[in-house]
């Protein structure tokens, strides 16, 4: 890799290199990590070039020891002040925790529309804590990409525990699922009415389910919830091989079950280590992804090419009106991308 350095000296966001941001990042300034971050989830062509370097440089000076958390739940179960509580505790015991919040991209400013750092507070203020709110929207990769590539980031910054947190309970979930080690899931009571609006597929995913709220007058409903869920994922089979999903009360808001959730992460992680599923499960993530980038990488670079972009509105028209059938079409289109 002689000539690595030459290949680094693409201009980035503010004319930047790609060692640059890389050295900033290994320094572990905040400052730093946000704007490698801001590089990475740019949709222009030259900065994703620039990323790309940044992302090997720090592939090749770092080794990941961190332990990815991805935290789902339906609207309202308080995701957000789980979060807050649990980050602040982890960095109480002596963990540096990033939080990367995939939130839904406004279909106007193709931008993020969530405020995490507001919602919370006592983290954001921590030294030791990083978060993230990010659009999942754009091209050259969306929401897995950007997501990936921001962990490597974090995790080059020393962060050892990444909170990957989803908006609501839909397809999002499958590609953080996939993208993590241990899976959460944060439900409220009323399990049976609830279970109504999630699909069976949304239940096999999580490693842990976390009733949360349980506080107050809601003590008992949160118990009896958590009893259902237990029942319903005794007929689940579960996600992690070797690993038995259950469910568990907490309130974030009075700072109970917090522990019992950590013990969960560490057992989950010292049962998978042994057993070799959580190196397997990291490998088998770098391959989707290679996968993953392909169809993506293929589908932006057919789109963009210029034969397309002239063909392409003439053909739609055409298979609009019913004039042209749809497979001819596409393979007209094909041809015209490969020869072009």
């Amino acid at each position: 890799m002689t000539d690595a350095p030459k290949r680094r000296k693409k201009a980035g966001v503010a004319g930047k290199s790609a060692n640059d941001y890389a050295d900033g990042v290994l320094s572990g300034n905040k400052v730093a990590v946000a704007q490698a971050i801001t590089l990475v989830e740019s949709n222009a062509e030259k900065h994703f070039e620039t990323a790309q370097e940044m992302i090997e440089a720090l592939q090749q000076r770092t080794t990941s020891k961190s332990v990815r958390i991805g935290i789902t739940g339906v609207p309202g179960a308080g995701k957000s002040t789980f979060i807050d509580e649990f980050g602040t505790y982890l960095c109480a015991k002596g963990h540096r925790v990033a939080v990367l919040a995939v939130d839904p991209s406004s279909k106007v400013s193709k931008g993020s529309i969530l405020g995490d750092k507001t919602r919370m507070e006592r983290l954001s203020r921590n030294p030791d804590a990083f978060i993230r709110p990010s659009p999942s929207g754009g091209t050259l990769g969306g929401v897995t990409r950007k997501t990936r590539e921001s962990i490597i980031v974090c995790e080059a910054a020393g962060y050892d525990v990444i909170l990957v947190e989803t908006v609501g309970v839909g397809q999002g979930e499958f590609a953080i699922r996939g993208m993590v080690d241990f899976f959460l899931l944060l439900v409220l009571t009323g399990a049976g009415d609830e279970l109504q609006t999630m699909k069976k597929g949304i239940m096999e995913l999580p490693d842990l389910v976390v009733v949360n709220k349980a506080d107050g007058d809601n003590v008992k409903n949160a118990e009896r919830a958590r009893h259902e869920y237990n029942q319903i994922l005794h007929f689940l089979t579960s996600y992690t091989r070797g690993w038995e999903t259950k469910a568990v009360t907490a309130s974030a808001f009075q700072e109970k079950g917090i522990e019992e959730i950590w013990d969960t992460v560490t057992a989950f992680l010292d049962t998978t280590m042994k057993s070799g599923v959580f190196e397997k499960r990291r490998q088998l993530q770098q391959k989707e992804w290679l996968y993953e980038m392909i169809q993506e990488q293929l589908k932006h670079h057919f789109f963009q090419h210029p034969s397309i972009k002239g063909t392409m509105p003439v053909l739609e028209q055409e298979v609009i009106s019913g004039k042209r059938p749809v497979s001819g079409s596409v393979k007209e289109l094909i041809t015209a991308f490969l020869e072009g």
